[in-house]
């Protein structure tokens, strides 16, 4: 499969329902996982190896802040939005742990408290546009890592009409995660390390 997001017709019925379980029941191969976007099926390959350190710099400092009972992970879990008929996989996610209680293969977006995406060439749209759409309605922190750009911006304050407030510093300043965490996230080694420092 190609670096690219590769995207796969709905069902004839075009059924949120009907999408969601071809989703739970695709055979994709290591290393990609299956989202619902933009009324679609797409298939795209889990975060590059270089991506590990932020994220694990990224996991630790919001688990100690994480409100009580809510877990902190990177593991390659679905959380559906039905009334926007979505259904994502995050890179990085905070949620109650009694959410993952249940039978099946997808967790309650509502249980989320935050979400983390960190942007490839392949998937930078989606974090920007359809994303940052659908999270600014229901999850009360969003944080966009923009690796090309090398900055962090916090979304917060989900709406019916999205995110009311938003904030943005480059790598290496520190940036305020609102409530229900409230801490400043000591955002240094988030820029992703490559020969050169050459971007994607």
């Amino acid at each position: 499969m190609s670096e690219r997001p590769a995207a796969m017709d709905p069902p004839p019925a075009g059924a949120f329902e009907d999408m969601l379980r071809i989703v739970e029941e695709l055979d994709t191969p290591d290393g990609y996982k299956a989202e619902l976007i933009r009324g679609k099926i797409v298939v795209s390959p889990w975060s590059k190896l270089r991506y590990l350190r932020p994220m694990r710099r990224l996991r630790r400092q919001v688990e100690a802040h994480a409100p009580e009972g809510h877990v902190a992970e990177t593991s390659p879990f679905l959380f559906v939005f039905p009334p926007a008929e979505r259904g994502f996989g995050p890179d990085l996610f905070v949620a109650d742990e009694s959410a993952f209680d249940a039978e099946g293969r997808h967790a309650d977006a509502a249980a989320l408290s935050l979400v983390a995406e960190l942007t490839s060439v392949s998937t930078k749209d989606a974090d920007w546009l359809d994303k940052l759409d659908t999270y600014g309605r229901v999850v009360p922190v969003y944080l966009v890592l923009d690796m090309q750009a090398e900055e962090i911006t916090a979304f917060w304050d989900p709406s019916e009409k999205g995110y009311r407030s938003r904030t943005t510093v480059p790598f290496g300043k520190p940036l305020h995660v609102p409530a229900p965490f409230d801490f400043e996230l000591n955002t240094s080694g988030f820029a992703a390390r490559s020969e050169g420092n050459v971007q994607e």
